[in-house]
C-alpha cells in the first residue's frame, strides 16, 4: 500500500479537480436563492471556470518545467485551497466568481499537468500503467459522482460545504507531499508572452464558441446576444460561428509561431512536434472523444430527469451513479488486462463495449427511463470509459520524453476540455433542435384550433427551450389558451421532450462509432 502513496495523494487532487467541474450544476437554483443572484450569473461563473482553464492549461505546464513539477502542484494546490475557502464563505457573486471561476481555475491549471507528469516521474513500468489508471478512474468517478455529491450535500447541508471539504481535502494532500518524488531539474526557459496570448486567446474562443452554441446556434442565429437593442449576428451568422472560426485561426497562427520560434532554436510555449506523433495524437484523440461522451450524458440525462420528470438533484445523482460504478471497476480490470492484452486491444474492446451500451440507452429510453436495460446500459457505459482510462495517460506519457511529460500534461487537460465543451454544445445543440422541430411538427399535425396553432409556431419561432412540463400548461393557460388546448400543448411538449432525447443519443451512438477512427495508432504490443 506504501508503494501507492504518492498515486492516491494525486487522485485526491484530481478528484477535487473534476469534481468542481460538475458539482455546482445541481446546486444553481439554491445558490441564486443564497446569494441572491441570477441564473445567468450562475452560468457566467461555471463557464468562466472553463474557460479560465483553458486559457492558462499551456502556461501551467511550462511553468511546471520552470519551477519543477511537485513545486508547481504545490503552489497551484494552496492557490486552489484558498479559492475553494473564499467560494465558500462567498457573501455574493462577485466574490463567488473570484474564488471560483478564477481564483480555483488558476490552482487547476498548474495542479492537472504536473499529476500526470509527477505519476510519470514516480513509477515505472506496469506500476506506472496502475497509477495512470487509478488517475483515469478517479476522474471520471469524481465527474460522475459531481451531481450525486453536490445534490446530497445541497439538500441536508449547503452547497458551500463542498468547497469547505475541498479545502480540507487539498490541505490533506499538502500533507503527503514529502511523499512525491521529483527527479526532473527545472528548466531555465523564457516564457514567450505573445504565445501566452496566442493560445489564450485561442482556446478561450474556441471553448466559449462551443459552450454558447448551444444558445445562439452554431450557424444559424437562435437567440442571439443583444448590443444596444441590436442582435448580434452578422450578416445572419450566429457569433458561435465567428467565435470558433476566430479560435480556429488564431490556434494555427500559434502553431506556426511555435514552429518559427523552434527553429530559430528560441524557447517555445508548446513544442508542437510532439503532434507529430501518432501515438500521441490517437491518445488525445480518444481522450477527446472520451470527454465529449461523459459530457453529452452528463448534459442530457439530468435534464430529462430534472426537466421532463422532476427529479431533485440527489434522485438525479442516484439515477445516473451506476456510471461511476461502471468506470471505477473497468478501469481496475483494464489495468489487469494489461499484463496480457495489448493498449490497442484493450482501447478497442472499450470501444466496442461503448457503442453496444450507447445503443442500449437509445433502446432504454421511455417516459420514465426506468428498467434494467436503462441501468445496465450506463454501468456499460462506465465499463467502456473505465477501460479508456486505464490506458489513456499511459499511452499519452510514454509516447515522448520524460521531460516532456509536463507539455503533455497541459495538453491533456486542453483535450479534456476540448471534449468537455464540444459534447455539452454538440449534443445540447442536437437536443433543442430536435425539440423545436418535433415540436413545432407535432403542434402542426394536432387538432388544435388554427389560432392556437399559429401563437405557438409565433411563440416558438426562435427555439423552444427545455422547461419541466408543468411550467408548459401553465404558461399555455395564463397566455388565455383554453384548458383543452393547454393540456394538448403540455402532452405534445411531453412527447417532444421524449422524441428529442432520442435523437441526441443517437448523436451519442454516432460518436461513439466514429471513436473507432481515433484508435488506429494506439501500441499493438504488451507493455512490459
Amino acid at each position: 500500500m506504501k508503494k501507492w502513496t504518492v498515486a492516491i495523494v494525486l487522485a485526491c487532487a484530481q478528484f477535487v479537480m473534476v469534481l468542481d467541474s460538475t458539482v455546482m450544476n445541481v446546486s444553481i437554483s439554491t445558490v441564486v436563492k443564497d446569494l441572491d443572484t441570477t441564473v445567468s450569473a450562475m452560468q457566467a461563473c461555471i463557464t468562466f471556470y472553463t474557460l479560465t482553464m483553458a486559457a492558462l492549461m499551456l502556461l501551467g505546464a511550462k511553468l511546471g518545467d520552470i519551477w519543477g513539477r511537485k513545486k508547481a502542484f504545490v503552489i497551484g494546490s494552496i492557490i486552489y485551497a484558498t479559492g475553494s475557502l473564499i467560494t465558500g464563505l462567498s457573501a455574493n457573486i462577485t466574490m463567488l466568481f473570484l474564488g471560483w471561476s478564477v481564483i480555483e481555475g488558476i490552482g487547476a491549471v498548474l495542479v492537472i499537468p504536473a499529476i500526470a507528469a509527477l505519476i510519470a516521474n514516480n513509477y515505472k513500468g506496469k506500476d506506472r500503467v496502475t497509477g495512470f489508471a487509478i488517475i483515469g478512474a478517479v476522474s471520471g468517478a469524481a465527474m460522475a459522482a459531481g451531481p450525486l455529491i453536490g445534490g446530497f450535500v445541497t439538500t441536508y447541508l449547503s452547497w458551500r460545504y463542498v468547497f469547505f471539504a475541498e479545502v480540507v481535502t487539498m490541505a490533506g494532500v499538502l500533507l503527503f507531499k514529502n511523499h512525491i518524488l521529483d527527479t526532473a531539474k527545472p528548466i531555465k526557459i523564457k516564457i514567450d508572452v505573445l504565445s501566452v496570448l496566442m493560445s489564450a486567446s485561442g482556446l478561450v474562443l474556441l471553448v466559449f464558441g462551443m459552450l454558447q452554441s448551444k444558445i445562439w446556434g452554431w450557424v444559424q442565429p437562435l437567440n442571439s446576444p443583444e448590443v444596444f437593442g441590436h442582435e448580434l449576428a452578422p450578416l445572419g451568422i450566429s457569433m458561435c460561428a465567428y467565435l470558433i472560426l476566430s479560435g480556429i485561426v488564431i490556434l494555427r497562427l500559434f502553431y506556426s509561431r511555435q514552429q518559427k520560434l523552434a527553429e530559430q532554436k528560441k524557447d517555445v510555449l508548446l513544442d508542437v512536434s510532439m503532434l507529430s506523433i501518432a501515438q500521441l495524437r490517437s491518445g488525445l484523440s480518444v481522450l477527446l472523444a472520451q470527454y465529449a461522451m461523459i459530457a453529452g450524458i452528463f448534459f442530457i440525462i439530468p435534464v430529462y430527469l430534472q426537466m421532463t420528470l422532476g427529479y431533485d438533484a440527489l434522485k438525479t445523482g442516484i439515477k445516473i451513479f451506476p456510471l461511476s460504478v461502471g468506470i471505477i471497476l473497468f478501469s481496475v480490470l483494464g489495468t489487469r488486462l494489461s499484463a496480457k492484452w495489448s493498449p490497442k486491444k484493450i482501447i478497442r474492446l472499450g470501444q466496442y463495449i461503448l457503442i453496444a451500451s450507447s445503443f442500449g440507452l437509445l433502446a432504454s429510453v421511455s417516459s420514465t427511463l426506468k428498467g434494467f436495460l436503462f441501468g445496465m446500459s450506463m454501468l456499460f457505459v462506465g465499463a467502456a470509459l473505465g477501460l479508456l482510462a486505464s490506458q489513456i495517460g499511459n499511452i499519452n506519457m510514454s509516447s515522448v520524453p520524460a521531460k516532456r511529460s509536463s507539455e503533455v500534461g497541459g495538453l491533456q487537460g486542453v483535450f479534456q476540455n476540448l471534449g468537455s465543451s464540444l459534447g455539452t454544445a454538440l449534443i445540447g445543440s442536437v437536443l433543442i433542435a430536435s425539440l423545436t422541430t418535433s415540436f413545432a411538427a407535432d403542434v402542426q399535425s394536432s387538432d388544435l384550433s388554427a389560432s392556437t396553432k399559429s401563437y405557438v409556431s409565433e411563440k416558438t419561432e426562435a427555439g423552444v427551450s427545455v422547461v419541466p412540463i408543468s411550467e408548459v400548461e401553465d404558461y399555455a393557460n395564463k397566455a388565455g389558451l383554453s384548458p383543452s388546448d393547454s393540456a394538448e400543448i403540455s402532452s405534445l411538449y411531453n412527447e417532444s421532450q421524449l422524441q428529442s432525447l432520442r435523437v441526441a443519443l443517437y448523436a451519442l451512438v454516432f460518436i461513439s462509432i466514429i471513436t473507432l477512427l481515433f484508435s488506429r495508432n494506439i501500441p499493438n504490443k504488451v507493455q512490459k
